[in-house]
Order: structure tokens, then C-alpha cells, then sequence
């Protein structure tokens, strides 16, 4: 049986998609991209929109009852591999370095209102 999980905590779905679905012990996050829920306005620079975006995955798997421990697996999107290193410093700063999620990171020509990063999240309850 399949639950959509929505917070306000986390930017609004912006199209026909749900923040998260629960679905037989499995959270399956939709990209989350640089928008500040409180004000719905993108933050801007590599380092904030890092941040905000791990903040929005963070809230969203709190709704689930969950932490960045649960994750197994992330999706992270780059405008540019050039933010790699900066990126990648903020998004360890959030995960617990025993519990490592597996992840892939690529490229892309453009995101979403022409963000610099989107990350999406495969999470499992324990």
C-alpha cells in the first residue's frame, strides 16, 4: 500500500508529483530543489542551495519518520561538476559517515528553474 508523504517543512510539489511515497518499508523522495519553504523563493550559490536542499529532504524525511541514516541510495543533479567539491563537503556534513548512502552524481544542461542542484532520495525503514 502506497502513502504520500507531504510536509509544509519542504517546498510544495510544483507539478504532478508528491513529495514522497511510502510504499512496503521504501520512501522514495522526489528531487528536492534550492526553495525555501517559509518564503517559496530560491536561495542562491552552491553553498546555500546545498544546504537548503538537504534541508528540504531532511524535513521531508522527518515527516516519514526517518533520518538521513535510513537512506540508501541519492540521485544528485549538477549544473556544474565544477560545484562537486563544495557540494560534496555540505552533503557529508548531513550523513552519519557509518551509514553512507550508495549515490550517483551528474551532470545535466539545465534543472528546474535553472537551480544549480537537485538531489533526489531512496529511504528504508528500519
Amino acid at each position: 500500500m502506497k502513502k504520500i508523504i507531504n510536509t509544509v517543512n519542504a517546498p510544495a510539489a510544483i507539478g504532478p508529483y508528491s513529495q514522497a511515497n511510502f510504499a512496503n518499508g521504501v520512501l522514495y523522495i522526489s528531487g528536492q530543489i534550492p526553495v525555501d519553504p517559509a518564503t517559496g523563493k530560491l536561495v542562491e550559490g552552491i553553498e546555500k542551495e546545498t544546504h537548503q536542499v538537504m534541508k528540504n529532504l531532511e524535513a521531508i524525511l522527518t515527516e516519514a519518520g526517518m533520518t538521513f541514516k535510513n537512506v540508501v541510495k541519492a540521485t544528485i543533479f549538477l549544473k556544474s561538476m565544477d560545484d562537486f567539491a563544495v557540494m560534496n563537503d555540505i552533503y557529508a556534513s548531513y550523513l552519519d559517515a557509518d551509514s553512507y548512502p550508495a549515490r550517483e552524481t551528474v551532470q545535466v544542461s539545465c534543472l528546474p528553474k535553472n537551480v544549480d542542484i537537485e538531489i533526489s532520495m531512496i529511504a528504508h525503514q528500519d
